[in-house]
């Protein structure tokens, strides 16, 4: 047994691997107080400032969720991990020292890259190394560590205001080199994934190995280790997903995650102190409730944490869909009705506890779960791809929409959310007619479940 993975255990193991997410959440939404300062620093239009500015992380999130897959698969879940750490690390301090709009997005990219393969890698990591009691809390600490990095961003953002005068967006984005640095080293004391080491490698004494440091017993090597091992490996290939066995996992794979983002929650993320802007808040007060933004979304994801072992996956998408469809459609109605600032806030408040419970908690730990353990990193590669290309799209186009000069709803943008809520509607409806539950189901057994024979 190696020295540094004694005493680490599966908690301390999982989450090691979980503070991807932090990154990823802080990097996400950090941007947002960097947004107009920037801006106006290098005099971009509207559709520039979307693409090159605002979106260009979540295109490189496209990337490292398309190609994450297959060097996951390759070459293990631990190796991938620790590329990921690189890659933040590059990316934050690059993108503070940038001295121009390209050589920022180029940065912003690199660290794009670096959320896109941690959302392949981590959640495949976490739902291999997990029993099927524990999967589901242990790898939606994946999204808690994503909502308290966001938390973390509003909040630092916030602080550093006026700490830096012009260059505040540069110390907002530079601070991110610290938590990088920290879970770099961290990675290097956790061990491969046990089912990896079976499926790909074929190393029983291995496996069996990290089996002992998880705490499991032998016999459950002995009962996991035929399905892990028996599937043939891919060798990366992202066409063996295209099999018409796997029709059902992909149209799930697809729909979680598509729905997910025309929830509106990038959208509100990257924009919130924008959108509070637009219901009338002065800049200081919108970056303020943009904590209370983030401080919601932490509390309730903490709520999801809690349930999402005991109700299950679809009853917590059920929540969460009813609570985003009445939460959109009165931040809808606000915006047309001018309602108050704080009749708007509650709202958005309410729809990131919506989020938290529903989406947020389930997506990540739904899409490790459903895919055959020879395909899982593929898999995962797939319904993380289809998250961040509409992520980035919205991102994208946000702005030609909101913004104050040039935006087609700056005046008023119900518009918007309206159609995210007929979108969470649409969203209801299929979880109450398509989603399974596999709440307590060994990630076998799923297989058997949902793969055509």
């Amino acid at each position: 047994m190696h020295p540094e993975h004694k005493g680490r255990g599966l908690f301390g193991i999982s989450l090691t691997a979980a503070l991807a997410g932090f990154i990823f959440g802080f990097d996400m939404v950090v941007i947002s107080g960097a947004d107009k300062d920037i801006q106006a620093l290098w005099n971009t239009s509207a559709w520039f400032h979307g693409f090159f500015i605002m979106s260009m992380a979540l295109w490189g999130t496209v990337i490292g969720s398309v190609f994450g897959g297959g060097p996951t698969d390759k070459y293990g879940r631990k190796k991938v991990l620790l590329v990921v750490g690189l890659l933040f690390t590059v990316s934050s301090i690059g993108s503070a020292l940038a001295q121009g709009p390209y050589m920022f997005s180029f940065f912003r990219l690199l660290g794009g890259i670096g959320i896109g393969i941690s959302s392949v890698a981590a959640p495949t990591y976490i739902s291999e190394i997990s029993t099927p009691a524990s999967r589901g809390k242990l790898v939606a600490m994946y999204q808690f560590n994503i909502v308290f990095g966001i938390l973390v961003a509003y909040l630092s953002n916030y602080l550093l205001s006026g700490f830096g005068g012009d260059n505040d967006w540069r110390w907002m984005l530079g601070v991110m080199t610290v938590p990088s640095l920290i879970y770099s080293f961290m990675v290097f004391g956790i061990p491969e994934s046990p089912r990896w080491l079976l499926s790909t490698k074929k190393d029983q004494a291995a496996a069996a190995e990290v089996m002992a440091v998880l705490g499991m017993q032998e016999n459950d090597v002995v009962q996991e280790a035929p399905a892990a091992g028996h599937g043939s490996t891919t060798g990366g290939k992202a066409s063996v997903l295209l099999q018409p066995r796997y029709n059902r996992i992909m149209w799930l794979a697809f729909l979680i995650a598509f729905f997910n983002q025309v929830s509106g929650i990038n959208f509100i993320l990257y924009y919130a102190p924008r959108i509070l802007a637009a219901a009338g808040l002065a800049t200081e007060e919108s970056l303020l409730n943009s904590i209370a933004i983030g401080g919601t979304n932490l509390v309730f994801t903490f709520v999801g944490l809690y349930l999402i072992d005991k109700l299950g996956r679809k009853t917590l998408l059920l929540i969460g869909s009813v609570g985003y469809v009445i939460s959109l459609s009165m931040v809808a109605y606000a915006f047309q009705a001018g309602a108050s600032p704080s009749f708007l806030l509650t709202f958005l408040l309410m729809f990131i506890a919506a989020h938290a419970i529903g989406q947020g908690a389930v997506i990540w730990v739904f899409i490790s779960e459903i895919f055959p353990n020879h395909i899982r990193g593929l898999g995962q590669a797939f319904g993380a791809s289809i998250h961040w290309v509409f992520a980035a799209i919205i991102t994208l186009v946000a702005p030609v929409f909101i913004d104050e000069v040039e935006g087609i709803f700056k005046d008023n943008p119900w518009p918007i959310f309206a159609f995210f809520a007929v979108m969470m509607a649409l969203q209801l409806i299929w979880v109450l007619l398509k989603v399974p539950e596999t709440k307590g189901v060994s990630l076998e057994e799923i297989e058997k479940k949902l793969v055509t024979q």
